[in-house]
């Protein structure tokens, strides 16, 4: 009996956190217990979380189970695209510089700025009235 390789990754943007576990398949990726494409409807996010695997060629060779958690979509895809690359890396350390190069295996560190006080907003102030 051998043993069935599983690789396990994380990978976060903004407030979302994507789990993902990399198993031998036919490429089939399933989020939250439904298909990616029933889960994510816009389609540039489909298309990021396609990325790592096109470019690598290995859109038939892998099986996808994620959970993912807070945020939006679009973050979730974020997240999502981060942790399947590094889950890919672990899976074939060769391909560390391709997706480096790509920019896959970067963390975006970019999150929402808090609201001040005496502000609507981060940014945006109240109405100044003279009288």
């Amino acid at each position: 009996m051998d043993q069935i390789e599983k690789y396990t990754a994380l990978g976060r943007r903004k407030e979302s956190v994507a789990r993902v576990q990399l198993v031998s398949g036919k490429g089939a990726i399933v989020v939250n217990g439904q298909p990616y494409d029933k889960y994510f409807l816009r389609e540039t996010d489909k298309i990021i979380i396609k990325q790592p695997l096109t470019l690598t060629n290995n859109t038939d060779k892998y099986d996808i189970i994620a959970k993912i958690t807070g945020g939006g979509l679009t973050g979730q895809a974020g997240a999502l695209r981060l942790s399947i690359s590094r889950a890919l890396v672990l899976a074939e350390p060769n391909l560390k510089d391709l997706l480096r190069k790509q920019g896959y295996l970067t963390r975006d560190p970019r999150m929402k700025e808090r609201k001040k006080y005496g502000q609507k907003g981060a940014r945006k102030r109240f109405q100044w009235t003279k009288r």
